[in-house]
């Protein structure tokens, strides 16, 4: 399934090479930086940017050879500079290059998730538009409980997505921080204007303080944003496949020609996708808690974080696009049912009208718990002995006491739960 996603700029961001050219980027901004203090020839600055280059494949063979990959990567570019070979790096630590590479492409992957949670929202303010009005039962612990619009379903969803986008945009700029203090971040080799000029011209700020790395609760935060994000897929996802249920069917998510929902049953139209967006919200949500973990290190840092985010973060962020634009599809296609919906909100015999007869009774100065008995004695009764609702009421002597027919009937008006659909949709959709 991943192996097929079409979203090449974000299996760019985290490819070999293009990491490999983020930490090049680095190491020569910072011999920049080294000769505006006449540290480094300016000339050798020249030879570097023109003649710097690597081949992945030769770095990989160093690198079966020392075990280091920013070793390998420094000996193979050092291979196409000669002498000028010895300005790179000058003062540096690995992760001086590896972490300010590294929030490079966070705050790339961030850009591609942002641009995703835009398209969603408007795929799904235009679907909220259409259904505004489409009325369907509203379901609480899964039992009917009052009217709501799809619509307004709709409009939730994109409201929280509109959420998610900002936290997203946050942790953009939470990790656009880079380092370069050595080796434990006390700047004793390599002086902090080196840093300011690399981070500027990265378009970073320079990390207030760092020690080896920077620290890792910027990650974690990161990772739990994203996971909020697969959580909120998640949760409209469950949503279609619970409404696609056979006995609900108000909707289903596409099904395209010539598919199969099953090798042995050729009735079935399963919600394959929003199965598929379910299970790699965990996925997410687990690396979240690997980078909570990665939070805490010995002294000044340790490896344990290492190998862990060689995982946790191009798959955190490949997953999120991934489904983010999977979800899209899903919602652009959706079938909707509107005749379902409505079958499915008379299938009470109009128990959940429930709230509008005791409300009235109230109004007409009964106590509420005596209202509340007199109407859930009989919606107990209709739902017992499948009875309408309305009928038991009209017959009910007391509530007769207090309700003429006109003020009983009005009780069971679709349009009063309708009255502020406009209403909220303009504190949505400003």
């Amino acid at each position: 399934m991943i192996e097929r996603y079409t979203r090449p700029r974000m299996g760019r961001i985290w490819s070999e090479e293009y990491k490999f050219q983020k930490w090049l980027e680095i190491e020569i901004l910072a011999c920049e930086a080294r000769a505006q203090l006449g540290e480094i020839p300016p000339e050798a600055v020249e030879r570097i940017k023109r003649k710097a280059k690597f081949q992945l494949e030769r770095i990989q063979e160093l690198e079966r050879i020392t075990h280091h990959d920013v070793v390998a990567f420094l000996t193979a570019v050092g291979e196409s500079l000669g002498e000028d070979a010895r300005y790179l790096h000058l003062g540096m630590t690995s992760y001086d290059v590896l972490d300010t590479a590294l929030s490079l492409r966070l705050k790339e992957a961030a850009d591609l998730i942002i641009q995703g949670l835009k398209k969603l929202q408007e795929v799904l303010r235009e679907k909220a538009q259409l259904y505004k009005n489409t009325v369907i039962i509203g379901r609480t612990h899964g039992i009917h409980a009052e009217p709501t619009t799809f619509g307004l379903k709709l409009a939730l969803w994109y409201e929280e997505c509109r959420r998610n986008q900002d936290r997203i945009q946050r942790i953009k700029e939470l990790i656009s921080y880079g380092k370069i203090s050595g080796a434990v971040g006390t700047f004793a080799t390599v002086p902090p204007s080196v840093e300011e000029y690399v981070c500027q011209k990265l378009g970073l700020l320079p990390a207030p303080i760092s020690s080896q790395i920077i620290s890792r609760d910027r990650h974690a935060e990161y990772l739990t944003s994203l996971a909020i994000v697969a959580g909120s897929l998640e949760k409209f996802a469950t949503e279609i496949r619970n409404l696609q249920r056979t006995e609900i069917l108000e909707m289903e998510e596409p099904f395209a020609r010539g598919q199969k929902g099953s090798s042995a049953m050729p009735h079935k139209r399963n919600p394959i996708v929003c199965e598929q967006i379910c299970g790699l919200a965990r996925l997410v949500r687990a690396y979240a808690m690997a980078a909570l973990e990665n939070i805490s290190l010995w002294h000044e840092r340790d490896l344990t974080h290492s190998s862990v985010e060689r995982v946790i973060l191009p798959d955190s962020t490949i997953l999120v696009d991934y489904i983010l634009h999977r979800f899209m599809e899903v919602v652009r296609g959706l079938m909707v049912y509107p005749e379902n919906m409505r079958f499915n909100l008379e299938k009470t015999g109009g128990l959940i009208f429930s709230q509008r007869v005791l409300l009235a009774l109230m109004e007409k100065g009964l106590p509420r718990d005596q209202a509340y008995q007199l109407v859930q004695r009989n919606a107990l009764a209709a739902w017992e002995n499948k009875c309408d609702f309305r009928d038991l009421l009209r017959q009910d002597t007391e509530v007769g006491q207090y309700l003429n027919p006109q003020e009983l009937e009005a009780c069971f008006d679709l349009d009063y739960y309708l009255k502020y659909v406009e209403f909220i949709f303009s504190r949505v959709f400003h």
